[in-house]
């Protein structure tokens, strides 16, 4: 039987722009920071141009639909002809939009991506409709799905306790990717937390949320394990660490040379996600969410190098994983 989920989060219009002008220089006065730098007052060439969509819901509904599930959408965005090309887009990849709300008084939300030559890049982020979610966009009695994977609301911590708790009464897998806004009320979060079968976070966010700042993501996978949730932290190129019980992974890259790092994170968490709803091991589930975020770097868009189908057994075997 296919299983069914539900990605709920933001969705957003995307630009993203190349250019050899732009500089990465340390932070003055704070050198452990890099800054991406123009020179003002100046017009800056921008070598490539590319149109994308993108936002935590609509990444990880693509993974998810591609790994044989059936998948729906509930997010907000505008009554705008970037709120159409969002719909067309996953109407084209046969995603269920039915649960999008259209806010028509509202704009959908935009980001333009000032990227590096190395990938790194500098989001300038306009949240529109995506940072006003409210019970009237949760639609808590259509969750009826196997699974729910939810991204940021904006830091609406209220909405996401009652989905966390009506996954709890309907018996759904809750997968939990906080935004930003969410992570700031540190262990605020906790009651969530306690209801969620997978928590992931990169290392800063893990930070926020543990009100720690130990560098290394290890001693944070043992902060903030839980029992009964697999609590996930990705640190770029240094890896992915999953902490389930008293255990601890960890899983390399490959090193592959990004080309922008725009949806690494949706794609490692919508795809360790599957794999643990598809009954893989922990193992390789971190392969599978490692193999899917590596081919997504190397494209332009978050959802470009998206893997097209479930990779074979020889392919996952290529990532090196070990308890530590």
């Amino acid at each position: 039987m296919t299983s069914s989920i539900l990605t709920i989060g933001s969705a957003s219009r995307d630009v993203f722009l190349l250019s050899k002008a732009f500089h990465v220089f340390p932070m003055p006065g704070n050198p452990n920071v890099l800054a991406e730098c123009v020179t003002l007052g100046t017009k800056i060439d921008v070598d490539n141009l590319v149109l994308a969509t993108g936002g935590g819901a609509t990444n990880a509904a693509v993974t998810f639909q591609r790994f044989g599930f059936k998948t729906s959408v509930m997010s907000r965005i505008g009554a705008d002809d970037s709120g159409e090309s969002i719909l067309k887009e996953l109407r084209a990849a046969l995603i269920d939009t039915s649960l999008i709300t259209v806010a028509k008084k509202e704009a959908t939300s935009y980001s333009t991506l000032l990227t590096t030559e190395n990938g790194e890049r500098t989001a300038l982020v306009f949240r529109g409709a995506s940072a006003n979610f409210s019970e009237k966009d949760i639609k808590l009695s259509k969750i009826n799905h196997d699974g729910v994977y939810l991204s940021s609301l904006g830091g609406n911590t209220a909405l996401a306790t009652s989905i966390a708790r009506t996954c709890k009464q309907k018996g759904s897998f809750f997968a939990w990717n906080p935004g930003t806004q969410e992570l700031k009320a540190g262990r605020g979060l906790d009651p969530i937390r306690k209801l969620a079968n997978v928590l992931l976070v990169n290392l800063e966010e893990a930070q926020l949320l543990s009100g720690k700042s130990a560098n290394d993501p290890k001693i944070q996978c043992e902060l903030l394990a839980l029992p009964g949730c697999i609590t996930v932290i990705t640190d770029g190129q240094n890896g992915a660490f999953v902490r389930k019980e008293k255990t601890t992974w960890h899983c390399r890259t490959s090193g592959v040379q990004s080309v922008s790092q725009t949806g690494a994170g949706d794609a490692f968490g919508s795809a360790f996600t599957a794999g643990i709803m598809n009954n893989l091991s922990v193992e390789d589930s971190l392969r599978l969410g490692t193999m899917n975020a590596e081919n997504v770097v190397q494209h332009i868009g978050a959802k470009a190098g998206i893997l097209a189908a479930w990779p074979k057994a020889t392919e996952l075997a290529a990532f090196r994983v070990r308890k530590l």
